[in-house]
């Protein structure tokens, strides 16, 4: 059983949320919140905005604000469907990190980071005070700042376990300095009744003690890959269904030999497909011929039966593609449920 990839697809109340026109409600300006240790000024509604990472980027088109997007920058996947004519009239700064020229050069009212790596203390982009100097406004996410400590380990290192309410947070507090609180409310109570019904799935299938290991990828595939830690992203979306990680590393993304895996056994593995091409293992074909032709992993259960779960990275991170995985996740639970040959 191969579970291929499936595309994440919007429900119609994301898909109307693009047509929807911007509250035209009374707005709630000047506006102050709190963002991950800095307090966000706005003196109106961003009229316009450029984000780092892929996780911000749809979140906002998510939010019916392509129009005020100005720039695009670090993609792990393709967009999803439903975005892609708003995003062919976008600018890509750059597939991976943009330049901090690159950035001001679009005269941002407000930049929206999806890691503290690229906008941070010692972000490679810049830090929030260099932009703040510049009167441009920053946005980090609450997922990759609240309850973790970038500046420990190679991807950060959680310091609580992440929870989804980061998530729904983050989409709050955008639609809030945009001023579209409805659109907000609306994609959050559509993740979490799509969360919920995922995880009835996994319940309803009576797999008790499954165990995971989620593969994002590798600096090189002859040493030990980055795998999901216990209390990141990917661990809260195993935990969460009912799967346990046989990693258990506060570090966000550790890694861990194959010996160590093979050893754990897992029932299922996760691996991440990506666009993105920084690694050898970001392609997840090298990743299924590795694990299917080395002599540790071609002898784990879950290559021998092919219970191996791919789905796309940026499903595996603090975005609105969350669900997606975890519903993906869900559907391979359930096919190990049914009986051979259906």
């Amino acid at each position: 059983m191969l579970i291929s990839v499936r595309r994440f697809v919007l429900p119609g109340l994301l898909a109307t949320s693009l047509l929807t026109s911007l509250s035209a409600s009374a707005a709630p300006y000047p506006m102050q919140l709190q963002n991950c240790g800095y307090t966000v000024s706005l003196k109106q509604p961003p009229a316009s905005v450029v984000t780092i990472g892929q996780a911000g980027t749809e979140m906002l088109y998510a939010l019916g604000l392509g129009d005020k997007v100005v720039g695009t920058s670090l993609w792990f996947n393709a967009v999803l469907p439903p975005f892609k004519a708003i995003n062919d009239k976008v600018p890509r700064l750059a597939d991976n990190d943009p330049s901090f020229e690159s950035v001001i050069g679009k005269r941002p009212a407000l930049v929206v980071s999806q890691f503290e790596w690229m906008v941070g203390k010692d972000g490679v982009v810049g830090t929030r005070e260099q932009f703040h100097d510049l009167g441009i406004a920053t946005y980090a996410m609450p997922s990759d700042c609240e309850g973790k400590n970038n500046l420990k380990g190679a991807d950060g290192t959680r310091t609580s376990a992440y929870d989804v309410q980061a998530l729904y947070k983050s989409i709050t507090q955008l639609a809030q300095l945009f001023d579209v609180q409805p659109q907000g409310e609306r994609l959050v109570k559509d993740l979490r009744e799509r969360q919920a019904k995922a995880v009835a799935k996994v319940k309803a299938a009576q797999q008790p003690q499954l165990t995971a290991a989620l593969w994002f990828s590798s600096a090189d595939l002859a040493i030990d890959p980055y795998m999901a830690g216990k209390n990141g992203v990917a661990g809260y979306m195993l935990q969460t269904l009912g799967l346990r990680n046989i990693v258990d590393s506060s570090e966000e993304w550790p890694t861990v030999g194959w010996e160590t895996i093979a050893k754990a056994n897992p029932s299922i593995l996760v691996i991440a497909r990506m666009d993105r091409r920084r690694f050898p293992a970001d392609d997840y074909q090298k990743k299924l011929d590795f694990l299917k032709t080395d002599p540790v992993t071609q002898h784990m259960d879950a290559v021998k039966n092919n219970r191996i779960v791919i789905v796309d990275a940026d499903a595996l991170q603090g975005s609105i593609r969350v669900v997606d995985g975890m519903e993906q996740i869900s559907d391979a639970v359930l096919k190990l449920a049914q009986p051979a040959g259906r």
